[in-house]
């Protein structure tokens, strides 16, 4: 039943105008509700009727009022535009709306305080983006040991998430810092500070010390000193400076600036730039122990890497070195070359393999190359030194370590031949490749050094007429695994025929033939490390009597392939 209400005044309930379709328990319903309700006129837009909790939500509100006009704009709005529902904030709460139609003749929105609800996706949201902010930098900052390109990952990760502009400042050095700046839309900048311009930021000093980070609200913005930022950056409204923890000492300092006054860093923003800075420092302080690393290793690599080969008159030497690991570029094999002194007028050769591979084996190869050195300043038969060399690796204290060496001392003869007194310790036989292209083995013995006190040496003396030469190698070569099932050696066979098809070769080719020869064996696949060490006697296309000492008309030559006499007739 409809009844046509008198206008009334309600606890709680105002109504003005004509009476509504609406009996008294509906009006004292919707006045109990607890949703916020106004009820409208559905032809007129006018407002007829707003119960206790509508009241509270929006007390400018009255009946009489026109919807599309009134003290809530976006009620207003929505009405205007026919939506059926808003959200918006009016005096610091969150409103949403929700229109139904009441009948024919009314329509009611219903209003819901949603403060709290967005509040906490407000949050929720808010520490997704931190969280996956933090993830990002963990995932950039983690990807490089480079300190020049974890520096640049700072900034820009800084001024995309935290501040309008980013600088980091490392620890002084000679009295100077270096520093790297990036303003958010522009490119990085670099240069270095001396360290008593470092106190004209406030905060920079105790973070550079390590201190605990000074909270933005105690930094005076209007302190920092123009050469700190570019000029067109403008009014720095807010400022921290922050600590970027290292390796047991600092890595540095992040400064964070933001534009325009009134600007603040929030305690939230405080700690996850203190979070971030922590990340950072991290990756930084990772970074600059790698170049220190680095840079250590290349002074000690440049040690123990091969020598360049002195080339004495009338002999050619060449080397070749591939440790297993290219990456790392030293080993366990090694050659050097000794020149002449006063108590040894001969050039000294050694080839040699150490037990094991990678750093540990370099430091014993260097210790090897330095014991010989010495050697050759005092004795001049190889294997005197091989003598000397076992008891000195004896007395040391890695026993369990051993060499297995070629050494040679090398003399000119008459003819254009070259004479090599050899001596090896358990190592490979030198090949010798004479002029008619045959592969011959260097009639020498020896056994291991650095495993028993006394051990047994062999040595022999060869000569290389013009174009023979002799190869030592080490076992790298002929244990190279590879060919058609990938696990088959190479073998002395093979570097014999390799060795044969380099008669008449200069020394330098016919190294570089057996390598890329063993190269395209193993095809890629795993080795060992491999090291060759040619010795040559240069080719004598045509000598003169006065070369050989032969006096001028005599019935002798020289037969420029072999060095021997022969009789030529007139």
């Amino acid at each position: 039943m409809t009844a046509q209400l008198p206008i009334q005044q309600n606890t709680g309930t105002m109504a003005i105008g004509p009476p509504i379709p609406a009996p008294a328990l509906l009006r004292a319903a919707l006045d109990a509700s607890s949703e916020a309700i106004i009820l409208c006129a559905a032809d007129t837009d006018t407002v007829v009727l707003v119960n206790a909790a509508a009241a509270e939500l929006v007390p400018a509100l009255r009946p009489g009022d026109h919807a599309d006009d009134g003290p809530l704009p976006a009620l207003a709005r929505a009405t205007a535009e026919g939506a059926e529902t808003f959200t918006a904030e009016h005096e610091g709460r969150t409103l949403s709306g929700r229109r139904r139609p009441l009948g024919d003749d009314h329509y009611g929105w219903y209003l819901r305080d949603c403060t709290e609800e967005y509040r906490r996706s407000q949050a929720f949201d808010t520490e997704r983006a931190r969280t996956a902010f933090l993830a990002e930098a963990g995932r950039r900052l983690s990807a490089s040991l480079h300190q020049r390109r974890c520096l640049r990952t700072t900034i820009e990760l800084a001024t995309s998430h935290l501040a309008d502009a980013a600088i980091v400042v490392l620890p002084a050095a000679r009295r100077q810092s270096e520093w790297i700046r990036l303003v958010g839309g522009g490119t990085a900048d670099e240069g270095t500070l001396r360290e008593e311009l470092l106190g004209e930021v406030p905060g920079l000093e105790e973070a550079l010390a390590g201190f605990p980070p000074i909270p933005s609200r105690w930094l005076d913005a209007h302190q920092v000193p123009a050469w700190l930022l570019p000029e067109d950056f403008g009014e720095v409204g807010a400022l921290l400076v922050t600590p970027l923890p290292g390796n047991a000492e600092p890595a540095g300092a992040l400064i964070l600036a933001r534009r325009d006054h009134g600007t603040v860093f929030s305690p939230e923003d405080e700690m996850l730039a203190r979070i971030f800075a922590a990340r950072a420092g991290a990756a930084i302080s990772a970074a600059a122990l790698y170049r220190e690393q680095v840079d250590t290793a290349a002074i000690l690599q440049a040690d123990l890497l091969p020598p360049d080969l002195p080339q004495p008159e009338g002999i050619e030497l060449v080397g070749s070195y591939q440790a297993a690991r290219d990456a790392l570029r030293i080993g366990g094999d090694f050659y050097d070359v000794f020149e002449p002194t006063e108590r040894n007028p001969r050039t000294v050769v050694v080839l040699g393999d150490v037990c094991g591979k990678g750093p540990e084996a370099a430091v014993l190869t260097g210790k090897i190359r330095q014991t010989l050195r010495a050697l050759c300043l005092v004795e001049e038969d190889p294997a005197v030194m091989l003598k000397v060399l076992n008891r000195a690796l004896l007395g040391s204290s890695r026993q369990h370590r051993f060499v297995t060496l070629v050494l040679g001392a090398i003399s000119r003869a008459e003819h254009g031949r070259v004479r090599i007194d050899l001596a090896t310790g358990g190592h490979p036989v030198p090949l010798v490749l004479r002029t008619d292209g045959t592969v011959e083995q260097a009639p020498v013995k020896g056994t291991l050094v650095g495993v028993v006190p006394e051990i047994t040496v062999r040595p022999a003396t060869i000569e290389l007429a013009p174009s023979e030469m002799c190869l030592m190698y080490s076992d790298g070569l002929t244990e190279a695994r590879g060919g058609g099932s990938g696990h088959e050696q190479y073998g002395e066979a093979r570097l014999r025929d390799a060795l044969a098809s380099c008669r008449g070769m200069p020394a330098d080719a016919a190294v570089e033939r057996v390598r890329q020869l063993v190269s395209d064996w193993v095809h890629g696949g795993v080795r060992d490390d491999i090291a060759m060490l040619a010795v040559r006697a240069p080719a004598r296309t045509k000598l003169s009597l006065m070369d050989t000492g032969t006096p001028a008309g005599s019935p002798f030559a020289i037969d420029a392939r072999r060095g021997d006499r022969r009789y030529r007739s007139r």
